[in-house]
């Protein structure tokens, strides 16, 4: 029988409650009635700004003036490219590779082609940031379309950061409402307060890592299923109930037997996710656009039973899973366009974590044995 083990006062479990860093960029307000960008409503971003803004917005903490933004779209298209030697080896990949693992790589291999990957001066540091945020769907896309046989298609200039990416999937100029449902999701997601791969990117951070190296970290703590995936998990499981009549009992049966319906629940929100009823609102709109509307009428029924048995509600993941299958997107690109969205954020935080850095290096309670001699190994 092993002795109770008496843990020390303020101890926090997955460091809930504490806080662990000052931050200016976004504000996460547990009641969920609103997220905020440097005081900015993300409602209000997600009607009248753009994603391209938004990048703005976090990477240098205010919105941009008129020459100011077409200064920085000039740059966020000169850097849309990836090298050909990097598509390749990415889109060479075994198939059963996780795309996430893809991402992951390409932005640890960029890091070999970036010559200022060294440098942690600010000006660089936005730099990056931009080429960064730029590349990002270049790689996604590339991928989803060597996972189908196919060659990757060259960003078009024309086309703003998510029509763009829309068109490299599969080569046609998206409707404008498909483009702006896409911009909208990629805003909600931009950044989200100290999560765990923000965390995990501003430890890196506080280490005088690069830039690279920091994303890198961002990217893998991302593909965990406890913080990315829900996305995915949840069109799944929306696939497998099949239709609007199977809804409830499929959920009442998972819930009695214990399983985790993912999507669902926020360990910051306690009552809502603000973000949510956006997402959900363009998911509609686009599947009354297409006469399809069977995905998000069976998601309104699991949403319905989960309040009702669970008192739980649904984050950003959950709508984001029917808008992406929408959009004819592939299902494991859910959680890597997550990565698109979330690149600003990581970035911003990286930088501010630059400024009156101090190495992020906490306590643990040691709970194995007390002081022991060694015994000879022939003796054992």
């Amino acid at each position: 029988m092993t002795a109770e083990i008496l843990l020390p006062e303020g101890y926090s479990p997955g460091l809930e409650g504490v806080i662990a860093s000052i931050s200016a960029i976004s504000k996460v307000d547990p009641a969920g009635d609103e997220l905020i960008y440097y005081g900015y409503k993300v409602s209000q971003l997600c009607e009248q700004s753009n994603f391209e803004e938004v990048s703005y917005l976090l990477l240098y903490g205010k919105l941009p003036t008129q020459k100011e933004f077409s200064e920085f779209k000039k740059k966020m298209l000169a850097e849309r490219a990836v090298d050909k030697k990097i598509l390749d080896y990415l889109c060479g990949m075994p198939e059963k590779a996780h795309t996430m693992d893809i991402l992951r790589s390409g932005v640890s291999l960029m890091a070999h082609f970036d010559l200022q990957c060294e440098d942690n001066l600010r000006d660089a540091e936005v730099a990056k940031s931009i080429r960064l945020i730029a590349k990002m769907p270049t790689l996604l896309a590339a991928r989803i379309r060597a996972l189908k046989g196919q060659k990757p298609i060259a960003p078009n200039d024309n086309l703003g950061h998510a029509a763009n990416f829309l068109y490299m999937v599969d080569g046609k100029e998206p409707d404008a409402d498909f483009a702006k449902a896409l911009d909208v999701s990629l805003i909600c997601y931009a950044e989200h307060g100290l999560n765990a791969s923000t965390f995990a990117a501003r430890v890196a951070a506080s280490t005088l890592a690069d830039m690279h190296s920091c994303i890198t970290g961002a990217v893998g703590t991302l593909k965990g299923p406890l913080h990315g995936g829900a996305n995915e998990h949840a069109m799944h499981m929306l696939l497998e109930i099949g239709e609007a009549a199977k809804a409830e009992g499929f959920i009442k049966e998972k819930l009695k037997a214990k399983a985790k319906i993912m999507g669902f629940g926020h360990r910051v929100y306690k009552k809502k996710d603000s973000r949510a009823p956006i997402v959900k609102a363009w998911g509609w709109k686009m599947a009354k656009k297409l006469k399809n509307t069977k995905w998000n009428e069976i998601a309104d029924i699991v949403e319905k039973t989960m309040m009702d048995e669970k008192k739980l509600f649904p984050n950003v993941d959950f709508p984001a899973a029917t808008l992406y299958y929408l959009l004819g997107l592939p299902i494991e690109a859910d959680t890597p366009l997550f990565v698109v969205a979330r690149m600003p954020g990581w970035c911003a935080h990286v930088m501010e974590q630059r400024i009156g850095n101090r190495l992020l290096r906490p306590e643990s309670f040691y709970t194995g044995p007390e002081s022991r001699d060694y015994i000879p190994i022939s003796k054992r």
